[in-house]
C-alpha cells in the first residue's frame, strides 16, 4: 500500500482459517479474503476494506507456513526441481455502499535444484517459518528460483497491487502519482 501513496491502517482480523472439506486452495483464499475484509468492516464505516489471503499450492497440495526450522526443511525439499503456484485471493468491501469485489491472483515459481546445504544456509538466514511454502521472494529466497510465472510479480508477498489498483479505481480511488 506504501507503493500506491494511499494512507491505510492495518489491523488483524481473528478468524478460522481452516480449509473446508472440499473446498480448493481458490476458494479457500476467496473465502478467507472475504472473511477477513468483513470482520473489520463494521469498525469502518465509510471505508475501503481490503482483505487478502495467500496459499502456495504444490501437486494440488496446499503448503501451509511450515511454522519452525524442521517443517520449512522438508517443505523446501519436497519442493526443489519443482513448481508451486501461489494462489492470493482479494477483496475489497466498499462499506459506503456495501459493494463487494472479490479476485483470486495466482503466480508460479518454479525451483530450481536445490541441496540440502542451500536449503540449510536459507532457512538460517531468511527463517520463512511463517510464510506459505517456506518462501520468501524479497530476500535470499530469489536465490532459489529458477524462473517465475504470471502477470502481477506483488502477488507472492501477499498483496497483487495491479489487481488491487484496479478494484481501488473503481471505487473511484485517486492515486497520487498518477496524472488525470
Amino acid at each position: 500500500m506504501q507503493r500506491l501513496e494511499i494512507p491505510f491502517e492495518c489491523e488483524s482480523p481473528d478468524i478460522d482459517e481452516s480449509q473446508i472439506e472440499g473446498e480448493t486452495p481458490t476458494q479457500l483464499v476467496l473465502r478467507l479474503a472475504e472473511a477477513k475484509a468483513r470482520v473489520i468492516a463494521p469498525a469502518h464505516p465509510k471505508s475501503l476494506i481490503i482483505g487478502s489471503d495467500q496459499v502456495a499450492v504444490a501437486n494440488n497440495e496446499i503448503l501451509t507456513k511450515p511454522g519452525n526450522h524442521n517443517n520449512a526443511r522438508i517443505q523446501l525439499a519436497k519442493i526443489s526441481h519443482k513448481s508451486i503456484i501461489f494462489l492470493t485471493g482479494l477483496c475489497v468491501i466498499n462499506t459506503t455502499s456495501n459493494k463487494v469485489q472479490k479476485d483470486c491472483v495466482s503466480y508460479t515459481v518454479h525451483f530450481r535444484d536445490l541441496t540440502e546445504d542451500e536449503i540449510e544456509r536459507y532457512l538460517l538466514k531468511e527463517t520463512p517459518y511463517d510464510c506459505a511454502g517456506s518462501f520468501k521472494s524479497e530476500g535470499t529466497g530469489i536465490s532459489l528460483v529458477q524462473r517465475f510465472e504470471g502477470e502481477d510479480p506483488t502477488s507472492l508477498i501477499g498483496l497483487p497491487l495491479i489487481r488491487l489498483s484496479e478494484m481501488l479505481r473503481n471505487e473511484h480511488q485517486e492515486f497520487p502519482l498518477i496524472p488525470d
